[in-house]
């Protein structure tokens, strides 16, 4: 099937904002996270095998970010074993370049398929709660934490007061715990022929998430970095992404509209290069995601996407966030190589994130 076609046809659903099917789910409110210092830099990144050498990570500490938000295929185990998945997490954690990161930046996690346990893996994995344990105790959760009460990975992050000017909200979501079965082609060949699935009753995060998410986003904040470890605003490529449940792309735009969150921006993983993606949806602000993708680990074919703003990198590279606040607060969001050189770059103003008063 033509993916420039199956394109055209998201964006008409967009425009015609076909309901999303929601269940309402009543659960206790989760504890408030606890607020941390403001900060202002921001480096992510996903795709990185352990068996490889990782010496990007010598170039993003060159940068200094006071943050490091691992997204994702962070290793890969790809197993039912889970002593095999325990010593992939512990390869990593011999990496030098690995090490000198963790000992100088505070890091967070969420995963996708590699690290899940299976390559585009969903609910089906039957391993999900060990490799969470897994998960859990490698990237040094607490023992007191939301995220060991409740199915899922997912999490909030809040750093500075709210009114203070300097508020930042991250959250992660989990894209694989209650994600179910994707369509493919029948005529497909490989794993790129992911077709768009308007089933309304597939979910990719699940009711209990989006009501935890719904909780989240009426929260006050003056920028929101929500972290999805697949792209989410980018042109259907028929690779794994959010085009896939279109019905829960719209939901995610919906939500965001309904609860009036402002300061929304994404950033994502799993593709195996970086750009920058902007998706204008109706009766909302530009919802922008960055994709970052790709500290040990490149492709070599890059897929369209209309969506795109500039040009994309194709080689080892970082995504950096440079928060100014101020006056006129705004986020500069870049993606850097190897050598520390700024590949893609674009300053989006934090008024521009924002609804019609009203």
């Amino acid at each position: 099937m033509n993916h420039r076609l199956i394109a055209s046809q998201l964006t008409l659903l967009l425009y015609l904002a076909i309901p999303a099917v929601a269940q309402e789910v009543r659960t206790p409110p989760a504890p408030a996270p606890a607020v941390n210092p403001p900060i202002s830099r921001i480096a992510f990144g996903s795709c990185s095998t352990q068996d490889e050498p990782q010496g990007i990570l010598r170039t993003v500490l060159d940068w200094e970010p006071e943050l490091f938000i691992y997204m994702g295929d962070n290793i890969y185990g790809d197993t039912r074993d889970m002593q095999i998945l325990q010593q992939r997490y512990d390869t990593l954690n011999r990496r030098p370049e690995f090490r000198q990161l963790r000992a100088k930046v505070p890091l967070i996690a969420t995963w996708d398929d590699h690290d899940y346990g299976e390559n585009d893996a969903g609910r089906e994995y039957p391993f999900k709660q060990q490799s969470k344990e897994i998960f859990l105790k490698f990237w040094n959760e607490p023992v007191v934490s939301p995220r060991r009460e409740h199915d899922g990975i997912h999490t909030c992050y809040r750093f500075g007061d709210p009114g203070s000017g300097q508020s930042l909200q991250i959250i992660l979501l989990d894209t694989r715990t209650f994600r179910d079965p994707l369509f493919k082609s029948p005529q497909g060949s490989w794993k790129n022929d992911y077709l768009p699935d308007l089933d309304p009753q597939k979910t990719l995060l699940g009711d209990q998430q989006w009501a935890w998410l719904k909780e989240r986003l009426m929260e006050p904040a003056d920028l929101r970095i929500i972290g999805s470890s697949i792209q989410f605003a980018h042109e259907h490529n028929g690779w794994e992404s959010w085009t896939n449940l279109p019905r829960e792309l719209l939901r995610m735009v919906d939500l965001i509209r309904q609860t009036r969150a402002s300061g929304v921006l994404f950033i994502s993983g799993d593709v195996h290069w970086g750009e920058l993606s902007r998706l204008q949806a109706p009766n909302c602000y530009p919802l922008y995601d960055l994709t970052a993708s790709g500290l040990n680990q490149d492709w070599d074919r890059l897929e369209p996407n209309g969506n795109r703003l500039g040009e994309a990198c194709m080689d080892f590279h970082f995504g950096m966030l440079e928060i100014s606040w101020g006056a006129t607060p705004s986020v500069q969001l870049r993606i850097h190589d190897m050598t520390g050189r700024s590949r893609v770059r674009r300053t989006v103003r934090l008024s521009e994130l924002t609804f019609p008063r009203g």
